[in-house]
This record gives structure tokens, sequence and C-alpha cells, in this order.
């Protein structure tokens, strides 16, 4: 089949060029379209029970997470200059408008729907007329004397709707806290929004010379973006100026190097253009393809190069020598791209969506750069002359050959050293997954003292977090928040008390602090009537807010039909384990104080389905990699007609990954999203070396009838070599996320180049060991026989007298015809 590939990729050259290069504008067009993820990304899968609950809260109040916060700590707050910059700047916040393209236009838009700080705190005051409620704002202008400043304070201390909320008595801390437009937030032109945030924050900064803090979940989410898409760019760069570096480290061509990163550049191109053809955004995840694609891509471009310069020393013919590059090397890099592959297919079956969409387009961008590999490298190939005696040299490396030449001693000589050696790395690997734990923090990738995380712990400190924690209230009647005499009311407030005990969470916003703060109003503003009043109270009450202006005012708390209320708290950026047990302790509050068969509670919110999803993430990741082990082993029982070669060639592939996790534990790096994509992904990729050693070392043991001990050494000092280019440059390649801000990228870099560095090793060493140890066993008459699946076969080889070559002047065409 791949004698007859050959014959058709060469000679058609410029018909396969040009439609390669129309595919590829094309790809270049929609690769323009694709676009950075705005959102929050959706981990848990439609049918998860937690995803429903956040979707019904969505749907009845709308999306959480839309508000940022602005926060200083200083006792110069109510001095009159600062405090009047702190006004000037709350003003200033509420006003922000972007530019916004609808229907080609380009309009203004308020991104800010609202600014709240002590500076423009309202009070409830019953209108003498209306008898009903009037807002009254405490600041209506900045104060012009200490002593008005003076009664402002008082007034605003006055009020305990306010503290715990816009400011903290006890730690002096005091913020802004501003709700964002959501149709701005979710779009591209939130950067802008945020660069005007920051712009009045560092002009209030400088006025004052007092820190601002910023925080809040739509400012971290933006943040990310920002630095995912500038790192997109860096890894791009790093990556083809590593893998060029090394390619003409080992080749000493520039010829080898530009057009092996032309073959690559193209399937970054294409890798953009599939996403884009998807309608996937660019993720934190989908971020790492581009670079990928070249980390992965060039090992392709070196197999082929270097059987085509073996192939040329061999017989001096060019034609032969690019024939046989696609005819015997073709199936094998199509299998080991095939496992690749499949080491980022099995994340399809995670059902989460940002995991599902990296897996599909990570697997089909592999076999893209695979097709351009095979059929550009010969064909760009052909047009050249053939290589020169020292673009061959590389194949004579003396480091190379000492370093195959002393792995051949430590195999031949020193087999039960290596077992101590590998049963000691298993123990100590044993031992240290022991230590391993999981953990998954919003912020988690961060570094501690990237400002974004020492803004939070303002946060955490002075108001016990950001983070948006939300729990609705279903009473499953229309009104039943307020009937049986406001019985709903009393239970609420028994929760927000158990909540109390919780450093994790902010004061509450409910219906309940609603009514408090209206009963104290109702009572001349007294303190001590911020209360929830008795139910003899609260018909007297109704009666001042009982209308379309008011109703308004407290629908964010509760919906039109008063069936269904919410009770918001803002809370720490805590791990998944501390979420786990926090949740238990609260749902048997919760079914304590509302009976299941009277209310429907659900405790969601951006930070449940966030570290909830978490969790899901790592069940599933496990299981993404006992299906990678399992569909790659299953592939390789085709190759090799050997359920014993199977079994042992795992063990060399296994040792590593159990080492990475042992590290992992040593080290306390934990379990999480970003980590555990780590296995899946290097099992794919080191498994393609134990594939091109087994097959070569069955096809020397078949062609040349040699002894187990000569075919596996033929088979080592064979592969050896470019096995040993690959993983060099697949560990520099995966070694530039290791310039990443986030400390995940940062362990995948680390942890996949480590144990394809690991892998490497052990299909060098610990492999042959097997082989020559378990020779008998092993080598079986199934082994031996023709397998469904033929990587090598040297047996079809084409004699060089039987193969004609033509070359038409015309259209430069090659053919070549077997006599």
């Amino acid at each position: 089949m791949w004698f007859n590939f050959s014959r058709i990729i060469l000679r058609n050259r410029l018909l396969i060029l040009i439609l390669i290069g129309i595919s590829t504008i094309f790809m270049a067009y929609q690769a323009q379209f694709a676009k950075m993820s705005y959102e929050m990304a959706q981990i848990l899968p439609k049918s998860d029970r937690n995803f429903q609950e956040y979707q019904s809260f969505k749907k009845i109040f709308g999306k959480d997470g839309s508000v940022v916060v602005v926060g200083i700590n200083s006792e110069k707050l109510y001095e009159l200059t600062t405090f009047n910059a702190w006004y000037d700047l709350t003003q200033q916040l509420k006003s922000i408008e972007v530019d916004l393209k609808k229907n080609n236009k380009l309009i203004k838009i308020k991104a800010v729907t609202e600014a709240l700080s002590v500076a423009n705190a309202y009070t409830l005051k019953v209108n003498n007329s209306t008898q009903k409620f009037d807002f009254n704002q405490i600041v209506k202008k900045k104060p012009s004397s200490q002593y008005e400043l003076d009664s402002i304070k008082n007034l605003i201390h006055s009020q305990p709707f306010y503290d715990g909320f816009l400011f903290n008595k006890e730690s002096g801390a005091s913020l802004i806290v501003v709700t964002l437009d959501r149709e701005v937030l979710d779009s591209k032109y939130r950067n802008a929004l945020f660069e005007k945030i920051d712009e009045e924050v560092a002009l209030f900064e400088h006025k004052t010379g007092i820190k601002a803090h910023k925080s809040g979940l739509p400012y971290i989410r933006a943040n990310s973006t920002t630095k995912v898409a500038s790192e997109v760019k860096l890894f791009l760069f790093l990556s083809i100026l590593i893998t060029s570096f090394i390619l003409y480290l080992f080749f000493r061509s520039f010829k080898v190097t530009i057009y092996s990163m032309l073959v690559v550049s193209i399937g970054v191109v294409w890798s953009l253009g599939v996403l884009s053809l998807f309608n996937f955004e660019i993720t934190l995840l989908t971020g790492l393809i581009p670079p990928l694609i070249i980390v992965i891509g060039i090992p392709n471009c070196i197999f082929l190069l270097n059987k085509y310069h073996r192939e040329y020393k061999n017989h001096n013919n060019q034609i032969k020598a690019l024939s046989r590059v696609i005819e015997k090397t073709g199936n094998a890099i199509f299998l080991t791209n095939t496992t690749t592959a499949l080491g980022f297919a099995t994340f399809i079956f995670t059902k989460s969506a940002i995991l599902v969409e990296f897996g599909i387009v990570a697997a089909i961008d592999i076999f893209i750069v695979f097709l351009l590999s095979i059929f550009l490298i010969p064909i760009i190939f052909s047009f050249f002359k053939p290589p020169k005696a020292r673009h061959t040299k590389h194949l004579e490396n003396k480091i190379m050959k000492k370093m195959v030449g002393w792995i051949e001693i430590i195999v031949l000589n020193h087999r039960k050293k290596v077992y101590v050696v590998a049963s000691l790395i298993l123990i100590l690997s044993l031992f240290g997954i022991s230590k391993m734990t999981t953990s998954g923090n919003i912020i988690d990738d961060l570094p501690k003292h990237d400002p974004i995380v020492e803004d939070l712990m303002f946060f955490e400190k002075g108001f016990n977090g950001v983070m948006p924690f939300e729990i609705m209230i279903d009473t499953k009647q229309k009104n039943g928040v307020f009937a049986d005499n406001g019985k709903t009311l009393y239970k609420i407030q028994k929760l927000q008390k158990e909540f109390a005990d919780y450093d994790e969470f902010s004061k509450p916003i409910s219906i309940v602090e609603a009514i408090k703060f209206a009963y104290q109003a109702h009572k001349k503003g007294n303190p001590k009537f911020f209360i929830l009043p008795p139910a003899s109270e609260l018909n007297k009450l109704k009666k001042h807010i009982d209308n379309d202006k008011q109703t308004e005012n407290f629908s964010s708390f509760i919906d039109s039909t008063n069936q269904y209320t919410r009770v918001s708290f803002q809370m720490a950026d805590i791990g998944t384990k501390e979420m786990d047990v926090l949740l238990n302790e609260l749902r048997q509050k919760v079914d304590s104080i509302f009976p299941k068969e009277e209310y429907n509670v659900y405790l969601t919110g951006t930070s449940v389905t966030f570290l909830k999803g978490t969790d899901y993430l790592i069940s599933n990741l496990l299981m993404s990699l006992s299906l990678a082990i399992l569909l790659i082993a299953t592939l390789m029982s085709f190759l090799f007609s050997s359920i014993r070669m199977v079994v042992v060639s795992l063990i060399p592939n296994l040792l590593p990954l159990l080492t990475t996790a042992a590290i992992m534990g040593y080290f306390g790096i934990p379990i999480k999203p970003s980590t555990i994509l780590i296995f899946s992904i290097a099992f794919g990729i080191s498994v393609d070396d134990t594939i091109h050693f087994l097959s070569k070392y069955r096809q020397e043991l078949k062609a040349h009838r040699l002894g187990i001990k000569k075919a596996a050494i033929l088979a080592l000092r064979e592969t050896g070599v470019s096995m040993i280019y690959t993983s060099t440059i697949l560990f520099f390649g995966f070694g530039v996320f290791t310039a990443s801000s986030f400390g995940g990228t940062v362990a995948l870099g680390v942890l996949v180049s480590l144990t394809l560095l690991f892998a490497v090793f052990a299909d060098l060493i610990l492999l042959p060991s097997f082989l020559l140890s378990l020779d008998k066993a092993l080598t079986t008459k199934a082994f031996k026989r023709e397998p469904l699946i033929n990587v090598y076969d040297e047996d079809e080889d084409v004699d060089l007298k039987q193969l004609k070559v033509k070359k038409n002047k015309q259209d430069d065409e090659i053919e070549i015809k077997l006599e």
C-alpha cells in the first residue's frame, strides 16, 4: 500500500503542493476568526445535578459572578482629601463606558450598572405623602469640611446593613462594589473595561498614596484570559526557536531545519483553522495546541529525514530513497501518531466541554501534521539535489554512537543491576504516590506573589472572600416566601446565623437583610432595630414597600411570583477537599431547617460549580488514562500478535508514569485538572518509541534469521539514535511551557518532559533487557508470524535494478515504474 502511496505522492508533486497551498490559505483565512473564550469554562456535563441546579438559578436570577471590588485599608479614608478622592473614584467607575460593535456600528455602552461605596451609600426613609420608602443617598455631594465628613461617617456606621458589605469596622477596610454589564463582561470589549478600571484606580493611588486592591471573579477571569492570549504567542515563539536550534544541532543543515519548521508551521495554521471551523474558542487548554503541534510534528520530520539520509547513503539513489522514506516509515509514523492522538482523544469521553474540545482538536491536528509531514518532506526534498556527505554525517554522530554503545553494555552485561534499580524506583514510586493529594482552587495556577493572588488575600482577610456562593430557595408555591406570617423568612435568618459560624463566608445579601434594613428605617434609623421584625410588624412594613418601584428594587433577591428567593454570599477561594467537607456540613444544616417536603434548596454559584467541576475532571481524567492504556494496548496487540509482548512492552511506559506521580507526591504537587492531563498525553507519546523499537526488533529477527541477542542489539542501534533525537526535541519542546505564569501549565511542561525522559531510558534499557532475559517466553511463534499491521517490512524491498525512473521535462513530473 505504502509503495503505491509513494508513487502517487512523487508523481503528483505540483498538484499536491497546489492543493496543500490552497487549503492552507483557506485555513489561514479561517484562523483569523479563532477567538478567545471570555466566559467561565464549562467543566461539568449538562447531565450533572450541580450543573442543572446552577442553570435553574441563572434562569431565575441571571448569572452570578459579575461583581468586581476595589478595596483599601487606611485610617486616612475619613480625612477630607482622601474621602473626596474615594468619592470621585466611585463616580468615575460608575460612569465607565466602552465602545461596542453592534450591527457593524460602533456605539458607546454603559459598562458598569452600579458602583456602590460609603461615598454614595443609601438609606431608606418613609415619604410622608406616599407612605412609601424612598431611597435617599447619604452623600449627595462631596463634603466641604471635616465636620461634615464626620457626620457622614457617623451616619454610615449607624447602618449595620453595610458593615461587612461596604466596610469592616474591625479591620478598617472599605471597598467599592462594582457591578458590570453582562454583555460587555462576556465579550472581547471587557479588556477595555478593565483597562479603564485600572486607570481610575491608579489615579486614586497617585492622588492619595494609598494602595488599592482589585479582585472579583470577573477580574480574575479577565486577567487569566489576557495572560493566555499573550502566552500562546510566547509558547509558539519559544517552541519554534528551541526546536529549530536542536534540529540544526542534529542535522547541521539550515535546509533541513527551515523546511521541517515550514511543515509544522503549516500545521499550526491548520490547527487554528480547525479550532475556528468547529466554532471552538481559545481556552487555557486549546491555547496549548499550536505549540504542541510543533513539538509533536518535528519528530515526524526527524524520522523521515533520518530514513532518507540513511537510504541515500546506502545506495546513492535519491528517488529510491524518497520512495522508501514513504514506503518504509509511513506505517510506523502513522501508528505512532495514532497512539499520540489516542492519548488526546480519550479526553472526548470525559463529557466536559473544555476537555472534549481540547481532545477533538488535538487529535485531528496530530493526524493533519502527520499527513503534512508524509506529503511535504519527500516532495520538498525531491526538488533539491541529493544530500552530500556532510549532510549524512549526523548518522555517524560519535556522541550518539557512544551513548548507544554505553546502553548496549548495560543491556548485555548489567541486566540484574537494571532490574534492581527498576525495582527500587517502583517501590519508591508507590510510596511517593501514597503522598499525592488532590486540590483545585480558582486561582490555584497563579503564583503566590502574583498581584491577583495578593489582592484576593486582602479581601479574604477583610471580607472573607469575593467568590460567589448562592443559596436558592424554592418554596414550591406562589407567594411562598411571605406565606404563613413569614415562616420562610425566619428560616432564612436561622440559616444565615448558621453560616455566620464559618469564616469562609462573608456577610449575606438576602431578602431578610433587605427587610432588616427597611425595618431600621421604619424605626427612625435606630441601629438596634436592624432585626427581622415579628409577624405583626412585617405586615405594617409591607405597606411601605408593596409597589412596583420597590418590587423592582428587590428583584435581585426574589422572583416576580415570590416563590423563589436567594441568599448570596461571597466566600474564600478554598480547595476541593475543604469545599466537599463544607458542603456536606451545610447540606445537613439546610435540610434540618428547610424540610424537603416543603422546600427545594440548592447550594450553587460559580464557586460550587467550579470546584465540583474539578472533582469531576479528576475522576474522569483517571478514567481517560485507563482508556488510553487500554486502546493503545489493543493497538499494540494488532501490531505484535502477542499478548505477552504487549504486557512486557507496557511496563517501560507505565513505570515512568508511576515515577512522575511519585515526584508529585514527594514535592507536594497536587492532582488537579492541569496536572492530571500529563499522564494521558505522556503515555500516548512515550509508547511511540516502544513501537519503533519492537517493530524493528521483529523485522531483524525475521528478515535475517538472527539470534535474539543480535536482533535486539541491531534494533537498538537502528532506532536508538532516532529515539534519542525525538525525545530530546520532546523534552525541550514541552519545556517551553515552564515559561508560563500559570502554575498548572508550568507543572504540565516540567512533568511531561520528565516523564518522556524517563520513558526513553526505559525503552532503551529496560525493554531490551526484558527481551534478552525473557527471550523464550516473549519471542513466541505468534510474535514471529505476520502481524495484522506491518510497521517495517524490509522483505518487500524493491530491487534497485528493477526501479526505473522517468522524468517528464514538460511538467517536471517524476514517474516510478517496476519492470
